[in-house]
């Protein structure tokens, strides 16, 4: 018999988000998760779990009647940042242009966070994400992806993935790195002299250091042009970084395609991209990660169409894209708004924010579902079924949040 160190019991629902769901999140009633260590060891009736397995110095974790489901993978973030743009989007909700704030002398987009960058030290930029991170697993959050990207020199780029590591080592959350060099230009060298400097320093010192998993540009129109992206692309694969890109936000000028030849893990945003790619993103076996709120923060004029791409057969993940234009920590939110605005029904949306968002980051193998043999990242919710994820706006906090089978954060004496 296997020894049990910890029972989740007493849950309204279970879901396991298993790949075989027929349901999708593949919801289950008078259901135990069992689980070993850092593994879930079993999933079924209480009976059936004491039957096979010794309980005997289990730690007994009540759920209250709860939802119980995999911890969100959230797998596209810009988390690592200095300071805000608030006085940015205080006047974009007004309607103002990006003349008219430029104007005013308020500092925006990219450029400005990555001139906001060079002030920071290591230290607080570690900070201001940890209590980020904190709020994230308030809701239930267990992976989080971030990416460089604010740096535009491959001193501060390098200080960015750093930061990643720190905070992988100090708290919970597990933390995935990105290298993005390619997110905007500087304002202080060429664009060729830039673009020379993420193929031949910063691409390797990367990976030298082992900093990061992901390779990622953006390849829009304003941004990087394909045959820009797939320099870097294919550089970073010389150096066994893995593909993702920004694709089709604003404009569509052949991102998409170049996600599918490279075989990218994903390809993000996806705006703007025409139904004649779904096709060859599908074989490719590339997943499409889409963010409701970014669309929402920014009131983006063309909303992505989900539900034609789920229609087309493509894996769809959902994500915060957590940064200074978009200030969300909550993926039950996230999970609101696709339902509400995206047509997204709600076990759709979970299982996008769960085990196609393990997708996304080539993590599937282990996190993202409950099932044996997996990691026991847990997140239990105070509803009685998992609709009320989508029905309950602005709710989301979660109860209790397991991570690799230890309890992380714990907020069942709280109101709910």
């Amino acid at each position: 018999m296997a020894r049990i160190t910890a029972l989740i019991e007493n849950a309204g629902q279970v879901l396991t988000c298993a790949a075989n769901a027929p349901d999708l999140v593949g919801a289950r009633s008078n259901t135990v998760v069992a689980i070993a260590d850092d593994a879930i060891a079993a999933i079924g009736t209480a009976a059936q779990i004491a039957a096979a397995h010794d309980l005997g110095s289990a730690e007994r974790i009540d759920a209250q009647g709860g939802l119980v489901m995999p911890g969100f993978v959230d797998c596209h973030t810009h988390l690592v940042f200095h300071r805000s743009r608030v006085e940015e989007y205080a006047q974009r909700v007004q309607g103002r242009s990006p003349a008219e704030i430029r104007a005013m002398g308020i500092p925006m987009g990219i450029s400005a966070t990555a001139r906001m960058m060079r002030e920071a030290s290591e230290d607080e930029l570690v900070e201001s994400a940890a209590e980020r991170l904190a709020h994230m697993l308030s809701f239930g959050t267990t992976t989080v992806e971030s990416k460089s990207g604010y740096g535009l020199s491959t001193a501060t780029e390098i200080k960015m993935l750093e930061v990643n590591r720190a905070l992988g080592a100090r708290q919970p959350v597990e933390i995935v790195s990105t290298f993005l060099g390619a997110h905007e230009f500087p304002d202080d060298k060429s664009r060729e002299a830039y673009i020379a400097e993420i193929l031949d320093e910063m691409i390797p010192e990367v990976a030298r250091r082992g900093l990061a998993e992901f390779n990622d540009v953006y390849c829009d129109d304003g941004y990087y042009t394909v045959a820009e992206s797939r320099a870097i692309l294919e550089r970073g694969l010389e150096h066994g970084l893995k593909v993702k890109i920004h694709t089709d936000a604003y404009s569509h000028i052949g991102g998409s395609m170049l996600a599918a030849e490279l075989r990218a893990v994903s390809a993000d945003h996806m705006n703007y991209t025409a139904p004649e790619e779904y096709a060859a993103l599908r074989e490719a076996g590339v997943v499409c990660v889409v963010m409701p709120a970014l669309d929402f923060a920014v009131g983006h004029t063309r909303p992505f169409d989900a539900r034609a791409m789920m229609d087309a057969g493509l894996t769809l993940a959902l994500a915060t894209d957590m940064c200074p234009g978009c200030w969300l920590e909550s993926m039950p939110f996230v999970v609101q708004l696709a339902c509400r605005l995206y047509r997204f029904g709600p076990a759709e949306a979970i299982r996008a924010g769960t085990l196609h968002a393990a997708m996304a980051l080539g993590r599937a193998d282990r996190i993202g579902s409950l099932e044996p043999g997996k990691q026991a990242d847990v997140a239990v919710f105070p509803y009685e079924r998992y609709e009320d994820m989508a029905y309950r706006l602005g709710r989301g906090r979660a109860r209790l949040v397991l991570k690799a089978g230890k309890v992380v954060f714990d907020d069942r004496q709280a109101a709910s």
